[in-house]
């Protein structure tokens, strides 16, 4: 088989991206290791950036979250058992973010795919990815039990964290950074109407972080913050509705209706990086190169901006076979990545309980809390990064 570029990853970041190439004309491939099932059942972000938004509309794909997206334009944040909203719209040029699940965003991508007849293998077993470093770049892989061989110019691994993009690459030609966070976050999936319509609500209180958001006006996501020793067994559905309203102000947890959950789980915190995102011919895009703790629900979204950028590089590369895109793509992608980090590593230490939390620690977040809500120019730095920063 042939193509001109061959996307490892079947998630979000790699159908977005074949999107864009088929808008553009630029024949694209995409191999998966799970089933669409599987890849479609993943309980992920649901909070986009204006940014993001943009671009699936750029590739065709923006009919569902235009129909069926909330526009949030607030922000709240509650500390000290009082609530205070911080407004996104006005300090950011009319931009806002918008709650839409990651599940409906596949979906859409999936769909657009299959209506273009564009090429998807999923099941893909024993994938291996070969003469990166050359002009023929190769990718071979057994599908439906026979051995296959794809051709192509360039290869885009967007097969997240655990991929095998990433770990193609040869010792020592990458340098990866890490930080681990000593909570994690329970996080339970409701079919209940959320707590505000409108804005997403960050808590922080001497139990420790919470965050209620939506996914739409009859499904709503919730987080507590809890040991990593913790497991899911241990949070009853009444033990977390219980804990979750003693972390917010009085008003708001009068408005939150509880209900049964449908999906329950716990996530580690961590951020990590790897440099650079080009090795030759393959490009590394989304988790498979970086990974921020989802408290600025940047994870998408900046694989959102990665798949933009480098769709940038490969149109320059097709329409007038300049290398300046290619060339400069893992520059410019960091540079957005280390801001980003930076931010949700900025609100995560904001907002949760930590080790040394306790005395002075515990006095210098309400300080920052304190100086952030008497503020307009803090207020319009989180509100910038939160909404999107630009490529």
């Amino acid at each position: 088989m042939r193509t001109q570029v061959c996307i490892i990853g079947a998630g979000p970041a790699g159908l977005l991206l074949g999107a864009l190439l088929q808008q553009a004309g630029i024949d694209n491939v995409i191999v998966e290791r799970q089933s669409a099932d599987y890849v479609l059942g993943r309980i992920r972000a649901g909070i986009l950036e204006q940014t993001t938004v943009d671009t699936l509309t750029q590739a065709g794909v923006g009919q569902g979250v235009q129909a069926h997206g909330h526009v949030h334009n607030h922000l709240e944040l509650v500390f000290n058992g009082q609530r205070h909203s911080i407004e996104l719209t006005q300090r950011t040029g009319g931009k806002v973010v918008t709650a839409y699940g990651q599940t409906e965003v596949t979906k859409d991508l999936m769909d657009h795919r299959a209506a273009a007849g564009a090429t998807t293998l999923y099941e893909a077993k024993d994938v291996s990815l070969q003469g990166f470093d050359s002009a023929k770049p190769v990718v071979r892989f057994e599908h439906h039990g026979k051995a296959q061989q794809i051709d192509c110019d360039f290869i885009a691994g967007c097969d997240g964290f655990h991929g095998i993009s990433r770990a193609s690459v040869p010792p020592g030609s990458i340098t990866e950074f890490h930080k681990e966070y000593p909570f994690g976050w329970l996080g339970v999936l409701a079919d209940v109407p959320p707590v505000s319509p409108h804005a997403i609500v960050y808590g922080n209180s001497l139990r420790g972080f919470s965050l209620c958001s939506m996914r739409s006006l009859t499904r709503s996501r919730y987080y507590v913050q809890c040991p990593m020793s913790d497991t899911v067994a241990d949070w009853s559905d009444e033990r977390f509705w219980n804990e979750l309203k003693l972390r917010l102000d009085a008003d708001t947890a009068s408005r939150i209706i509880t209900g049964p959950s449908i999906e329950k789980s716990i996530a580690p915190l961590r951020s990590f990086v790897a440099e650079p995102m080009r090795f030759g011919r393959l490009f590394l895009a989304g988790d498979a190169a970086h990974i921020v703790p989802p408290t600025g629900a940047k994870g998408l979204n900046l694989a959102a901006s990665d798949v933009k950028m480098l769709f940038e590089a490969f149109s320059e590369y097709y329409s007038s076979q300049s290398e300046a895109g290619i060339n400069g793509y893992s520059q410019r992608a960091l540079s957005r990545v280390w801001r980003v980090e930076r931010f949700s590593w900025w609100l995560t230490s904001l907002m949760h309980r930590f080790p040394d939390t306790e005395g002075f620690g515990q006095k210098v977040q309400e300080a920052e809390l304190s100086y952030l809500m008497s503020s307009e120019a803090a207020q319009t730095m989180l509100a910038e990064n939160y909404v999107g920063l630009g490529g």
